[in-house]
């Protein structure tokens, strides 16, 4: 029988980012996102040639738009190129964004659950422990019910439901505490799961109990900025935090 590692043994919930966490989805955001930025950055190019690069899904996306509300990426990777725009640019940024990301699901883009994770799911089911999904995404629940994994969760906090109760986004800790909320479970008894820096550090801004990282890239020093941003643990698969039954 499969049993959850120490880290985990002492939580009465655990809170987990959807994209790159549960589903393997996180490569439709980011060329989603490089197909919107490299379309403004060659029509709108910056004065400093090092600013006109294109948008590298290995180092911008986890550092300027990984977890973020589309707004807010928009606006991060655009400062980082020296450029501040007025909202309708970013807001048509954001929008192009999500129609190519839209699209790509439209055309069966493959979005299954990491089996890691999975096994994780039950593991921590079996031990009577409280799940929910929390992403600044939209879409998060449909990815869920795609990875035909939407059934595990006690609670789920998409951006839609985010912009009806208007929390903020990452790096605050808004979607998560209302997480636990939903769990009825205290923060302190928490453990939040993120692959994104913002999330760690949002997760760590609101007091929860445990906050892993999950770091499925393994470069450009990813693993140790997730430390840097909150994270007390860092994995590179789920399935290493379940004993006994790990996926091979």
């Amino acid at each position: 029988m499969s049993e959850i590692a120490a880290p985990l043994r002492n939580v009465r919930a655990v809170v987990l980012d959807t994209d790159g966490v549960i589903t393997d989805s996180a490569h439709l955001h980011a060329s989603s996102w490089k197909w919107a930025f490299d379309a403004f950055l060659r029509a709108h190019p910056p004065e400093s040639a090092q600013d006109r690069r294109p948008f590298d899904v290995y180092v911008d996306y986890p550092l300027y738009v990984d977890g973020k509300a589309r707004r807010d990426g928009a606006a991060a990777f655009l400062a980082s190129r020296g450029v501040r725009p007025a909202p309708a640019v970013i807001e048509a940024i954001a929008t192009a964004k999500d129609r190519a990301y839209c699209e790509r699901l439209r055309l069966g883009a493959p979005v299954p659950a990491f089996r890691g994770t999975v096994a994780l799911l039950h593991a921590l089911l079996s031990e009577g422990v409280l799940l929910a999904a929390a992403s600044a995404s939209r879409h998060a629940r449909e990815l869920l019910e795609r990875a035909h994994v939407l059934d595990l969760f006690d609670a789920v906090v998409d951006g839609n439901e985010a912009a009806r109760l208007g929390l903020r986004g990452k790096p605050h800790p808004d979607l998560f505490l209302e997480a636990a909320r939903r769990l009825r479970t205290d923060p302190a008894r928490t453990a939040v799961v993120e692959d994104a820096l913002s999330g760690a550090e949002a997760a760590r801004r609101g007091g929860f109990a445990l906050v892993i990282g999950v770091d499925r890239v393994g470069a450009h020093g990813h693993h140790d900025q997730l430390l840097a941003a909150g994270a007390d643990v860092v994995v590179s698969d789920l399935g290493e935090l379940v004993t006994e039954g790990a996926v091979r």
